[in-house]
């Protein structure tokens, strides 16, 4: 072997580590909440976009997004899925730095997420005919100040009640089906789709949507800990484009307004794989989650809930909601993969 040939074998043995060390993926840790609007953080990942950006995916469930507040400050999340709740503002005015990035769902009328779900037996028995029978009903939330707060603040404002005029109980979403079932509560805003499973099981009667108690509610965002894009940066350009190709894969699969055809059923069988609910025929029923194919967040409903929390007293400090969000990581991921249009992949 000649010295060349010597030369350039060292050389590639020496420079072997270093290539496979920056092929490593990139360890991110992502909150959900295990709903039916995490479908584009299932389709990214099943599809393989985030690994594809090298990115090592670790999901994590809680309640809502109000939970993920802690982790985010203590460095030990990076990425949250859910509603924009009086704690993350409450968070962001103590000085933690979390950013609102992009949609992961909202309720444009036809496209129904949260439904008001009232015990069977209350409708049967004529205790419950209409909303302003929610009087002294105990109504289940997923969190304090959380996207539901808003929701339910609609609804009572549309029956003509006050907050005073209900009891507030807090329950994750799966929970709120079963506290329906043993009479626990009167009412519920679950999201699908545990408010489909919780009508299968006959033990409440959906009474309406949020596209109709709230249009065009900004209900649930993805948000990046500020440390994640300060020390991970370009990981945090490559989760937003795997986020947005698995937006758009979802978004390719919906006809009239609900997954259908064999992109839909492929969808479906996702779904099912990563969700806590196991029956496809939920997601065959179910209006699909309005998840935005560009990441565009609807920022006027965001104002909204903020200006619902702070009038509820919920808000400890002042907030500039414009120093929140943060569109620039959707905007660059459009960029390079151009504007949606429907079958692109």
């Amino acid at each position: 072997m000649n010295k060349r040939w010597r030369a350039a074998l060292l050389f590639m043995s020496l420079a072997a580590p270093f290539t496979t060390a920056s092929a490593e993926n990139v360890r991110v840790n992502v909150g959900i909440a295990n709903s039916a609007t995490d479908a584009a953080l299932f389709v990214a990942d099943k599809k393989g976009h985030f690994k594809a950006e090298g990115l090592d995916v670790n999901f994590i469930a809680f309640d809502s997004g109000a939970r993920m507040i802690a982790p985010f400050a203590s460095g030990d999340l990076d990425v949250g899925a859910g509603g924009p709740s009086a704690g993350l503002y409450n968070a962001v005015a103590r000085g933690i730095d979390i950013r609102i990035v992009a949609d992961k769902s909202s309720t444009p009328p036809g496209r129904p997420i949260n439904f008001l779900l009232v015990r069977k037996d209350h409708v049967e028995s004529g205790r419950y005919k209409t909303l302003s029978d929610l009087r002294g009903m105990k109504v289940a939330g997923a969190a304090p100040g959380g996207a539901a707060t808003t929701t339910l603040d609609k609804l009572l404002e549309k029956a003509g009640l006050r907050i005073a005029d209900v009891e507030r109980v807090y329950l994750g979403f799966p929970q709120q089906a079963i506290a329906l079932e043993n009479k626990a509560v009167d009412a519920a805003l679950p999201t699908e789709p545990a408010a489909s499973e919780a009508v299968k099981r006959g033990s409440a009667v959906r009474i309406i949507g949020d596209d109709e108690i709230y249009p065009n509610h900004q209900l649930a965002a993805i948000f990046y800990a500020g440390h994640f894009i300060k020390n991970k940066p370009d990981a945090a350009k490559r989760f937003m484009r795997a986020y947005i190709k698995g937006a758009r894969d979802y978004a390719d699969a919906i006809v009239n307004g609900k997954l259908s055809g064999a992109k839909g059923e492929e969808m479906i069988a996702i779904l099912t794989a990563s969700s806590q609910i196991k029956d496809p025929e939920i997601y065959r029923a179910i209006a699909a989650a309005n998840i935005d194919p560009d990441g565009q967040l609807g920022i006027a409903s965001l104002k909204e809930d903020l200006a619902i929390f702070t009038k509820e007293g919920l808000i400890e400090g002042t907030v500039d909601i414009d120093k929140v969000i943060d569109t620039s990581f959707a905007e660059a991921a459009v960029r390079e993969l151009g504007p949606y249009k429907r079958g692109d992949k």
